[in-house]
């Protein structure tokens, strides 16, 4: 577990739940990269906080290395309580299927060797797990495991389901675009990391 200074004990609460705290500047792909830097095995998965992986996920990931894929992703399923998650999940799942791109939510895993070959995590504040997509299907395509992760609905219900699908292809469509991705990350509403 990789902690980017917050202030709600998140470490101290996991340390008893983990195999290794680390503490890195606060951001996503800061704090993942940090922990591939610190893990020892050769295929690395990355999980968010409010996702939980399905039972075998460690037998499906070496399966699917096994199998020659170099990294890849699992299905997501989003837990909440309005009706429209089911589809958001579904549609998520298809548009990584078509395009091979992976985000966050849905647990990408990676070879360690092709993780390293391309740089990593980008050092940006948001679009860091489109950018790492981008870069690994130059190494092949994912393996989409049709398994499913369970991910938190919290921001579409917090926010209403539509209009958070549209404020993320907005952010996407401005990404693939070009624009900075530090001043989309502000448009996101991602408070600058402090130096």
């Amino acid at each position: 577990m990789v902690d980017g200074g917050s202030a709600d004990r998140s470490a101290e609460l996991a340390g008893p739940l983990a195999d290794q705290v680390l503490a890195a500047p606060r951001g996503r792909a800061s704090q993942m990269n940090a922990g591939a830097a610190a893990a020892r095995g050769d295929i690395l998965l990355f999980l968010h906080a409010d996702t939980c992986l399905p039972e075998g996920a460690a037998g499906l990931v070496a399966q699917a290395m096994a199998g020659g894929h170099r990294w890849g992703r699992f299905d997501v399923r989003i837990e909440g309580k309005s009706v429209w998650l089911p589809l958001v999940a579904a549609l998520m799942n298809l548009r990584s299927r078509l395009t091979g791109i992976a985000t966050g939510d849905q647990a990408v895993f990676v070879a360690r060797e092709s993780f390293v070959a391309v740089g990593g995590f980008p050092d940006i504040p948001l679009m860091e797990d489109i950018e790492l997509s981008r870069r690994l299907r130059r190494i092949g395509r994912p393996a989409c495991l049709a398994a499913r992760v369970t991910t938190s609905g919290r921001r579409w219900e917090t926010h209403g389901v539509w209009r958070t699908i549209l404020r993320m292809w907005w952010l996407r469509l401005r990404y693939f675009l070009g624009a900075d991705p530090w001043r989309l990350a502000a448009d996101y509403g991602y408070a600058p990391r402090e130096s």
